[in-house]
């Protein structure tokens, strides 16, 4: 029999064989479905939202423990070295100048860091969660009206996963129009339940930030919920949408918002999906399973952008 951990050096760290029996068992297809799904979801979704406000020291540092061991978490960049809560952990900011903005007028950023999932073209009013797993733009939307100036533009899917930066950014200068909010599931959403669970984008609890680019061109983001993370933070509006959100579902707002600006974060991190009209291209290197940085070129507008080359900021903490 063949030892799986024949490739380990001998004098590998006590980490480095607890991450590698981790990463066996997580590859494990039935089992990491099994764990992350059968599950009752929305009620341990609830109980990690209150355990991880526990600001107990020894809560906070066992809890982050854990989570360093099942995941590659990197706090270098964050602009704390200590944190309240596993929470204040999960929501950090970064340091000033951790993420570039692409500032050209032509390019429409990546709102956050995460990896491509399935991108492309809205066929029809058809696009894809994982290869061979379509789903239709207006269920994810809602409606057929609301979908309707992307039915046949492009999209791209960022996942982002627990170990990641939280926060979400405006992908161009432009205003936060209206935001609408979708009650639902909490499925897990990475590959494994993506190839398994039909139409998951749309069971899940979800937003749609309706955004209008300077210029008239309306652009859309999509953050969806997940198992234990189900609370999304937005500062155009003065509320917290989570499972228990009892208010309306249609909430208009007018927020003038610059490119790299932070909209608001995730309570632990999940997926979003960005819509853009036709004449939208995917910007270079865009594909799936590329990892992407917030600030990152993701798609080119129709126009050309105006003299001046490439221009970089950094995003404002």
């Amino acid at each position: 029999m063949k030892n799986p951990l024949q490739h380990l050096p001998l004098n590998a760290p006590a980490g480095g064989w607890l991450r590698h029996w981790r990463d066996k068992l997580l590859l494990q297809e039935d089992l990491n479905f099994l764990l992350t799904n059968r599950i009752p979801r929305a009620a341990l979704t609830r109980f990690m939202g209150r355990f991880s406000q526990v600001r107990q020291p020894w809560v906070r540092d066992a809890s982050i423990a854990v989570w360093k061991l099942f995941t590659d978490l990197d706090l270098s960049e964050a602009s704390k070295t200590r944190f309240d809560s596993l929470h204040d952990c999960f929501t950090r900011e970064l340091k000033p100048g951790a993420r570039q903005v692409d500032l050209r007028a032509d390019v429409l950023t990546s709102p956050s860091d995460g990896i491509v999932g399935e991108c492309g073209r809205v066929r029809n009013g058809q696009l894809f969660q994982a290869k061979g797993f379509p789903y239709r733009i207006e269920d994810l939307f809602g409606s057929i009206d609301a979908a309707r100036p992307w039915r046949n533009g492009s999209y791209v899917t960022l996942r982002l996963t627990s170990a990641m930066y939280h926060r979400f950014h405006a992908p161009h200068d432009g205003r936060i129009e209206h935001v609408r909010y979708l009650a639902g599931d909490t499925w897990n959403v990475n590959p494994i339940a993506l190839k398994r669970v039909e139409r998951l984008f749309c069971r899940n609890e979800r937003a749609v930030l309706h955004m209008r680019l300077d210029g008239g061109a309306p652009v859309a983001l999509v953050p969806v919920a997940a198992i234990l993370v189900a609370s999304i933070r937005l500062h155009c509006l003065n509320l917290l949408l989570h499972l228990k959100y009892p208010g309306p579902n249609e909430l208009p707002c007018s927020a003038t918002v610059t490119k790299g600006q932070e909209l608001g974060w995730f309570e632990h991190g999940s997926t979003i999906i960005v819509f853009a009209p036709p004449g939208f291209t995917l910007a270079p290197g865009i594909a799936t399973g590329a990892r992407v940085r917030m600030g990152q070129a993701l798609m080119h507008l129709p126009a050309a952008a105006p003299a001046g080359g490439t221009r970089l900021r950094t995003a404002a903490p």
